[in-house]
């Protein structure tokens, strides 16, 4: 279990499987790093998940997936609390109550709701009140840092609002945590068009999972978009595909863009791609080799997240029964 001899940071990523090197270099390189100088709680967000039409017989193997690259990509158990959102039923508690000091107008302006709504007739309300749950997942363990890619700021910023909303009417409770941004490699673009962040919900082309064969990453990587002209230099605003695989270069092989740039020049794109194609695979190998390990000891796994979840909910309860005397619930009957 993680050591209480930190500040706390708390992080969470969504249950949808097989995760790309977007959500490896924008988010869990990012936690393994801290985990040496924070008291880290991270979890895998099921709850979230489900606020799109999710598979029931899929999702539980996804969060199980999710948990096998967590710790194939460094996180230790043993300096960071891991575990399944729903595991943790204090989440979805402080969800509600944060719901109901929470205006309907806040909810409606979040940049990820109408992008999600965009053109869709049938609204579900798991999508509008997301934010709220979100800031439950924070605040619960009081925590002094997120780590939070860009797309995110905007929920950490309801969530420093709704601490200080909930601390004005019931009274000092909540620490306001600050974002944590990675200022290199924070937003993986998609290998078929730089504009747009790298995801799995596009095209297969958009994006290199951290389990894909040797032979797709290779075939994505040549096959991927670049810009007119011949010099390989990172200039996002004239040259966004290019200037997107030298940021997936340096993270991979940990250097800087500048000594990748000197590198190849005068050399053509298809010598940096097929350069590049093995940095990526020398950085996915043990990864892939540890995740494999992890899937086939599955109980241990179970126990690391039963482990998880107990002192999660240990941190979560302390909290809530703070919440719970503030806003006035009936304390149950001895």
């Amino acid at each position: 279990m993680a050591e209480n001899r930190k500040q706390i940071a708390v992080s969470g990523i969504q249950a949808s499987g097989n995760l790309h090197i977007g959500n490896y270099i924008g988010a869990i390189k990012q936690f393994v790093e801290l985990q040496d100088k924070y008291n880290m709680f991270v979890f895998v967000a099921d709850l979230h998940a489900i606020t799109v039409p999710q598979d029931p017989k899929k999702l539980g193997a996804q969060t199980l997936d999710a948990v096998y690259t967590y710790l194939a990509c460094g996180l230790d158990p043993k300096k960071t609390t891991i575990f399944i959102q729903s595991h943790v039923p204090q989440h979805t508690e402080l969800g509600w109550i944060l719901n109901t000091i929470t205006p309907l107008g806040e909810l409606e302006r979040m940049t990820q709701f109408k992008d999600k709504t965009k053109d869709q007739t049938s609204i579900l309300a798991g999508l509008l009140n997301y934010p709220t749950l979100m800031a439950a997942d924070i605040l619960l363990y009081n925590p002094i840092a997120v780590p939070v890619g860009e797309d995110q700021v905007q929920h950490l910023e309801l969530t420093r609002t709704l601490a200080r909303k909930f601390n004005s009417r019931f009274g000092e409770t909540f620490k306001e945590p600050k974002a944590l941004i990675q200022k290199d490699g924070a937003r993986i673009m998609a290998l078929d068009d730089p504009i747009k962040k790298m995801s799995k919900s596009g095209n297969a082309n958009n994006f290199i999972g951290l389990l894909d064969s040797e032979a797709e990453i290779r075939r994505k990587i040549k096959i991927a978009v670049t810009d007119s002209g011949k010099e390989i230099k990172y200039d996002p605003a004239t040259k966004p595909a290019i200037s997107n695989l030298l940021i997936i270069y340096s993270q991979m092989a940990g250097l800087d863009i500048k000594e990748i740039e000197k590198k190849y020049v005068g050399k053509s794109y298809s010598e940096f791609k097929a350069d590049l194609a093995e940095v990526v695979l020398r950085a996915l190998k043990p990864i892939q080799e540890k995740y494999n390990k992890f899937a086939k000891d599955k109980k241990s796994v179970l126990q690391i997240l039963r482990d998880g979840a107990a002192e999660a909910r240990k941190v979560a309860e302390t909290t809530m029964e703070g919440v719970r005397a503030k806003v006035g619930f009936l304390e149950a009957l001895q």
